[in-house]
This record gives C-alpha cells, structure tokens and sequence, in this order.
C-alpha cells in the first residue's frame, strides 16, 4: 500500500476540490485499498478496462457511491417510499443478460440517425440561449447556457411538456444529490419527498401514452417486451415500476453530467492559449477538442462495484463481497497512455480510449446525445463568440462528489462577434 493511503479519503472535501493529484499519486502503487472508503480503488487505464470487461466478476448490483443517513431519517424515507413505487434495477445497478434487455428496449432512441434528426433542435436551442446575451456579456456560464441546453433536450428527447423544466432540473438535483456526496438528513428526506413527486409525474406519462400512444420513447417503452421466450424473443411487458425507473434514469443522465462537461470544456478552452481562435479558424477541429475536453472532465469521475467471487486483479487479490470504485477520472489521466496527461491537447494519439463514458456491458446508452449536445454546443458557441475570458471572480469551485465532478459556477466576460 502507498504510504499515507491509511488515513486517505475520497469524501474529503479538499481532496474532492482537486482529485487528479491524488489519484496520479495512487496510480503508481496499481490497485489500492483505501479503508476511510472501505473500498479498493482501481486506478489505471489498463485495470479499468478488465474491470468493465467482466462484469460476472465485477458487478453493477451494488449500486451507486451514496451514503446512508441516520437511522431515524432512514425510517422516515422508508415510510415514503412505501407511499410510492418499487425501485427495480434496470440499467445503471444491473448486470447482463437482465441488463441488456432493458438496454436494448431504450437504445432505439439514441441510434446516429435520430441524433442526425435531433441535431437542428439542438442547434436552435443553443442559437435561442446566446441570442438572450447582451453585447459585450457577462455570464454566469452555468445558469446562462450549460444547464438549461441539455434540460430542454432531454425534454424534446422524452416528449415532455417544456413548462416543466424547472421541475426537471429540480428533481434531478433531488436524484444526484446523494450519489458520492455528504448532505443533511432532512436534505435526503426532502430528496425522498422530490423523488414521489417525480414517480408521480412519470406515472401519469405512462398512463396518458396507455390511453393516447404517441410515436415517443415513452409509448415504446409502454409497448416494449422484456423476458425471453422459447424462440429467444422478449416476451412480458414492462411493469409500471420499471417505466418509471427507467424514465428517471434518462431524465437525471440525459443533462446532468452533459452540463457539467460544457461548463468545464469552456474553462479548459480558456486555459489554452489560441485555443479559441483555432477552433473558431477551423471547426472541423471541434469534435475532437469535444473528445479531449471529455477526457480531461470526466464528468462521471467513477462507479462502484462489488465483487462476485475472491479474485485477483493487478497483482492484488480481492475478497468476493469488497467495493470497488473504478475510476474513470484516473484512467482517462493514465501517463501510460497520454503523455502530458493534464493538458489539453486535441491533436494527441489514443482520443477515443477514454473512458468517460464507461466502456463494454455499461457503456452509457446516451453517449451519442451527449456528444451531440456538446460539439452543436461549441459550434454554436464559436459561431458567435469572438473571444472571452474568464471574470476575474470565478473561484473555480467544484461540487462536493467523488462521483459527479462539475464546477458550481463560471463567470465568464464575452465579446460577440
């Protein structure tokens, strides 16, 4: 074990202000046990990889990095989820084969050619945000352009009503709130509260699209078949609690995490000098400064896991039942891999090995959209930003998570043109 590693935690708020020290410091020890965590720490692109690759080992059933609050406030919570619906794993806390037949029930709406179909929406959406930009602007980045982008898509995503947005983003903080983070018991019961709301809301959808189908993902959700049958064909409808899930699960990952890449793209384009003027020079240049800032962001910095049967991974052995965090943060920054590992460099060898996005049985169905979002995003943004520069009170303070990496605010100063 790397020395001072005894006492070291993830949780801690200054490490969660300035993580990738810590984890390039952990990567030359391999494999690492951090009891603050009660968990091991995979580190390395290459131990990474072999985690995702085997998910009979290595499973998704554990759940998210959440924290458990008190006793009396985890009664409380339980006595309101009864008010509500079971919450049956689906996508993000399942392994295949189950995993994979609700995966294929949802990735029908995110195929290249309805990303094609969506691109204009996206790019009208984006157009509409800066057009309400005074000339020369200061922005609060965040609130002005990378939140409210991918709630308005996600919403035309889902075919929901756009005077819910509030609502949306409202209960998406509610859903995040808790994932690698510390907050109040009265904050997670008020979270549990938000979370009947939202089943409620989602309740209804279904139900509308039962009496009224539509042609949305919602009605083929509604309509879809999960199950196999002799023949191998999917055979038993999707239960109410399932819907629900899933239709939380793609509200909550379709802006949450798209957000916080857009807002840290636009810091990372400010540190690099001349950055803006080439990309504005040259925009087929953008998809692959949107690959590089993806990496460098790593919005999901890691997801646990729990292991299935004792194994040995790297040279260390692990006992069946340990966690196990994965960290796509420390994999994405891999010098093995990615030679200066800390810049942003759009230019450089191996763009798409990283692992932002996950990888094999649990790469994220919404990859497409979020890529989408983020290059009509920069596109649109260098079409008519002629320059910027970050507000000199920008105090680049990230979200407390060992999860959900994103900067709470970017003031920036803007000349349009």
């Amino acid at each position: 074990m790397t020395s001072g590693l005894e006492s070291f935690d993830l949780n801690d708020p200054v490490v969660q202000q300035a993580p990738h020290s810590h984890y390039a410091t952990m990567r030359s020890g391999g494999v690492q046990y951090l009891p603050a965590n009660d968990a091991w720490v995979v580190l390395c692109h290459a131990d990474v990889l072999t985690v995702l690759r085997d998910p009979e080992t290595f499973s998704s059933q554990l759940g998210s990095n959440r924290e458990q609050p008190s006793d009396a406030a985890q009664a409380e919570i339980a006595r309101l989820g009864a008010q509500g619906l079971p919450r049956p794993r689906t996508l993000l806390d399942n392994d295949p084969p189950s995993h994979d037949r609700y995966r294929r029930t949802v990735s029908r709406a995110f195929t290249p050619r309805r990303m094609a179909q969506l691109r204009p929406f996206v790019e009208s959406v984006a157009d509409s945000l800066i057009a309400a930009w005074p000339d020369p602007s200061s922005v609060e980045f965040v609130d002005a352009f990378s939140v409210p982008l991918p709630v308005q898509v996600i919403t035309r995503v889902l075919n929901l009503s756009p005077a819910r947005h509030g609502d949306f983003r409202r209960w998406t903080d509610a859903s995040t709130a808790t994932i690698g983070a510390s907050i109040t018991d009265e904050q997670h019961i008020e979270n549990a509260r938000i979370n009947l709301e939202l089943q409620e809301f989602f309740v209804e959808q279904f139900e509308q699209r039962r009496s009224v189908p539509q042609d949305d993902l919602l009605t083929g959700l509604l309509t879809s078949h999960i199950g196999t049958g002799p023949d191998g064909s999917d055979t038993a409808p999707l239960e109410m609690p399932e819907l629900v899930r899933i239709a939380q699960q793609l509200l909550v990952a379709g802006n949450e995490t798209t957000a916080k890449l857009i807002t840290e793209m636009m810091w990372l384009i400010s540190g690099q000098e001349g950055e803006w003027e080439r990309i504005r020079a040259n925009p087929s240049r953008i998809p692959t400064v949107v690959e590089e800032s993806l990496r460098l962001a790593s919005p999901n910095q890691g997801m646990s896991r729990i292991v299935m049967r004792d194994t040995t991974l790297a040279g260390v052995d692990i006992p069946k039942g340990a966690r196990v965090i994965v960290m796509f943060a420390s994999a994405n920054r891999d010098e093995s891999l990615y030679p200066c590992p800390n810049e942003l460099r759009p230019d450089r060898d191996n763009l798409h090995a990283e692992l932002s996005f996950g990888h094999g049985a649990h790469y994220c169905v919404g990859a497409n959209l979020a890529r989408l979002e983020t290059v009509v995003a920069l596109e649109r943004l260098a079409l008519h930003i002629a320059s910027y520069r970050l507000h000199n009170d920008n105090s680049l303070e990230y979200l407390p998570s060992v999860v959900l990496r994103g900067l709470k605010r970017l003031h920036l100063d803007i000349v349009m043109g």
